[in-house]
């Protein structure tokens, strides 16, 4: 069911991305649009893990480099009935963690170095439970096709006048279409936000049931905010933000920081495992 809706998903995105296309430009524009759907997402489907662990320069691990982690992860995949994922550790001090990979066969789950070394081992095995929880749910696809045409719809938008406005016989009004230009960019924005906030409560809620421990990971998610608002992140992209535990930007002071954050507010969280328990 899990992946039937991360399918839905993306070909929605897709149909809306190609009908945007068409608006502003017509056949040719619908065309593009479907060109441009198409290699974006079999990108994301196939090379968006690999890269998002190069990008910050993960270092593959096993059972002999990290056997306390591999233990806990170990335990959690039986726990879960997933396969074990491939583990990653980050070479960072921002205490932080995300999971990656287009299906249960071919994921995984890095950690920062700071999160092993601030976290005690119950709080690992929460934020462990966390990243596996949104494997289970096809998480981390949905996020990366998400933003990735939210993204290639703000592009098309910029480049929207070079299509004429489409057909000459359905050529759009221009105060609609510069309407659309402005409005579609941000309500993709807006789609991917929350489809990425709502699917930080549901891998809470999931790591609780998990674990058996709410506790744990409202401990461990109070650590990680307050920790990650002294240490910035190397490397930290906004287009790999929703991917994090915790966003790992949460130290900077952004403009209409509220309304496009890729996680809910860390006390939000914490409240919504207290109902848990």
């Amino acid at each position: 069911m899990e992946q039937f809706k991360t399918y839905a998903l993306m070909i929605g995105l897709t149909l809306l991305f190609i009908w945007f296309g068409g608006m502003l430009g017509g056949k040719n524009g619908m065309i593009l649009a479907f060109l441009i759907a198409a290699g974006m997402n079999f990108y994301a489907y196939y090379y968006s893990d690999s890269q998002v662990l190069k990008h910050y320069h993960a270092i593959p691990v096993d059972e002999d480099s990290a056997s306390g982690l591999y233990a806990i992860v170990e335990r959690l995949t039986q726990r879960a009935g997933l396969p074990m994922p491939a583990l990653y550790i980050i070479p960072d001090q921002q205490p932080n963690a995300f999971a990656t990979g287009r299906n249960y066969d071919h994921a995984a789950v890095a950690v920062t170095e700071g999160l092993l070394n601030l976290l005690d081992e119950r709080e690992v095995e929460a934020v462990i439970a966390h990243e596996l929880s949104h494997i289970k749910h096809y998480d981390m696809l949905i996020g990366t096709i998400a933003a990735t045409l939210a993204g290639a719809i703000a592009m098309l938008a910029n480049f929207g006048m070079l299509f004429g406005g489409g057909d000459r016989e359905n050529r759009p009004n221009p105060i609609v279409m510069i309407v659309l230009m402005i409005l579609m960019p941000l309500a993709a924005t807006i789609i991917q936000m929350t489809v990425s906030r709502s699917r930080e409560f549901m891998a809470d809620e999931g790591a609780a049931r998990m674990t058996g421990h709410p506790e744990w990971l409202q401990s461990g998610l109070a650590k990680l905010d307050n920790y990650a608002r002294g240490i910035s992140m190397q490397d930290a992209d906004p287009q790999t933000a929703h991917m994090f535990i915790i966003n790992p930007f949460t130290g900077r002071d952004f403009s209409l920081q509220t309304l496009f954050r890729t996680h809910p507010t860390t006390q939000e969280r914490i409240d919504r495992l207290e109902q848990l328990k």
